[in-house]
């Protein structure tokens, strides 16, 4: 008899077996069909399994978006294993500390982060085996060729009787404050993830997805949600505009995942060149403040085919949804367009005040989501978890009110949240009002330390021309209040940016606060 549940390794099989003739994914000049696909994963899973990876076993993967990263990431999940994903942008420190953390017992790694991992691997005891992927040369005893890793190996479908409640990945966290802490969830929340995230975009059999963002990241989400699909999935190591744009009028692409800051990008490039973008169905973009202006100006250009996605690491899933039909009706509702949408197909949210009791629509304060996809814990971190999960519900760390409506708007990160004079600044507020100069290109405002207002508003900002900084003060005081107003406005060339293509306003802060006690 065959198990009794629908399993996280029967819904991969599934797909991969049903959809075997079609194109599953696109690097650069190769593809690989579905049944291609479903051979290399499952000789990868083999693999593992010989070197005793079962249930819950933790392998880490350090690539960048590569085809040997997807075969490696889809046998993990095949073999009953539980994936470590390092983004590959991540420093030498925060790779140790996660593969440590985690006790991974298999590393896969890209040849050319082999010199960070042979820099450390001495102080990894739980690690016992390093494949190396697009290695020519052998590295000695401790290390494994990819080659020689998947030589001979069988072709036929893994048998692993998994468990729902088995873990599926560990992700870990930026670390903006301390390191980072590793989210654990299991095979029935990212089961869950993937099929929300299929329906909730309304993904076609037709459809061709382009995927440019790391992997390991929210990427990876539309990737798995393409292939339950058998959608037609083009993957790039990097954002480029003009490859991006030049693929979508080649391929005709029907789906993008974007990051506001890779949108802004993109219609800076469309400003100089003409593309026929006409094929895309759905745009999602999420992960950080967008500007008001900025999306006005893309949906003019594309239509609307605009998703916006509000999630956190600790849900896994999207926790809430502005639809195509939100965005339309921004129109003649602009407001509506700040919001960030209604809950999710999986998800309830509520706002909550200081002693977490919740508010009434139109009152602010701390934004929880109770998702069935909710992350089991932190690795290791009892209290932590205690203080984030309670009763069912993720305590967000986000400022928010919801209307009358339903609508959910995110006012800030509480850390991002300037109090200055002892009134709240949010910094998107500050953000959206300067990006709607006709000079401004890009903008990020923090607060930094004052002795007389405890935080003074600045804002930084990537000029499209020459403007005199008196103009942009004056503009400031026009539409903002006297004390939202920034104390200084700095013009920058670039901004510094996270591991997945947010602005790091860590790193804008750090310079400011090094000297500081607190880092409020």
């Amino acid at each position: 008899m065959g198990q009794s549940v629908l399993t996280l390794n029967n819904l991969l099989q599934n797909t991969l077996d049903t959809n075997q003739k079609k194109i599953a994914l696109h690097f650069g000049d190769k593809s690989m069909t579905y049944e291609e696909l479903r051979v290399s994963a499952n000789q990868v899973a083999h693999a593992l399994q010989s070197l005793g990876v079962g249930r819950n076993t933790r392998v880490a993967l350090f690539m960048s978006n590569t085809e040997e990263y997807v075969v490696s990431e889809l046998a993990i999940y095949l073999a009953g294993g539980t994936k470590i994903a390092l983004n590959s942008m991540l420093t030498e420190l925060d790779v140790s500390f996660i593969l440590k953390d985690s006790k991974s017992e298999i590393l896969i790694v890209e040849e050319k982060f082999f010199s960070i991992i042979n820099h450390i691997v001495d102080q990894l005891p739980d690690l016992k085996t390093v494949v190396l992927v697009g290695a020519e040369r052998d590295y000695g005893s401790n290390y494994v060729l990819w080659d020689d890793f998947i030589r001979n190996q069988p072709k036929d479908n893994v048998e692993v009787h998994s468990h729902p409640k088995d873990q599926s990945f560990i992700l870990y966290t930026g670390g903006t404050t301390g390191n980072p802490k590793g989210v654990v969830h299991n095979r029935e929340t990212t089961s869950l993830t993937f099929l929300s995230q299929m329906i909730e975009t309304n993904m076609q059999h037709d459809e061709k997805i382009l995927l440019t963002t790391p992997l390991p990241h929210a990427a990876g989400l539309y990737l798995y949600a393409g292939l339950l699909k058998g959608a037609e999935i083009f993957i790039e190591d990097k954002f480029d505009p003009q490859t991006m744009l030049e693929k979508i009028e080649q391929h005709k692409i029907t789906f993008l995942s974007l990051v506001p800051t890779t949108l802004y990008r993109l219609l800076d490039y469309m400003e100089e060149k003409i593309y026929d973008v006409s094929s895309i169905r759905t745009i999602q973009y999420g992960t950080a403040p967008i500007t008001l202006t900025r999306l006005t100006q893309a949906i003019d250009i594309f239509g609307h085919v605009f998703l916006q996605a509000y999630g956190l690491t600790e849900t896994q899933s999207v926790v809430s949804w502005l639809r195509k039909n939100d965005h339309k009706k921004g129109k003649d509702q602009p407001s509506l367009l700040k919001s960030c949408g209604r809950p999710s197909m999986f998800s309830r949210i509520k706002i909550v005040d200081e002693n977490r009791d919740e508010v009434q629509p139109g009152i602010e304060g701390e934004i929880v989501v109770h998702c069935l996809t909710n992350m089991i814990e932190y690795l290791g971190l009892p209290e932590k978890t205690s203080d984030t999960l309670t009763d069912g519900w993720v305590f967000t760390g986000d400022l928010g009110v919801i209307d009358e409506n339903g609508y959910l708007y995110v006012l800030d990160r509480k850390k991002d949240m300037i109090i200055s004079g002892g009134m709240n600044v949010y910094s998107t507020e500050v953000e959206n009002v300067i990006q709607k100069h006709p000079s401004v290109r890009q903008v990020a405002v923090i607060g930094i330390p004052d002795d007389d207002w405890g935080e003074a508003v600045n804002a930084f900002v990537i000029l499209k021309e020459d403007t005199a900084l008196t103009e942009l003060k004056e503009y400031c005081k026009r539409f903002l209040s006297k004390y939202k107003v920034p104390k200084a406005i700095h013009i920058v060339e670039s901004f510094p940016l996270t591991t997945y293509g947010k602005i790091d306003k860590k790193t804008l802060r750090s310079p400011f606060w090094k000297q500081k006690e607190r880092q409020i």
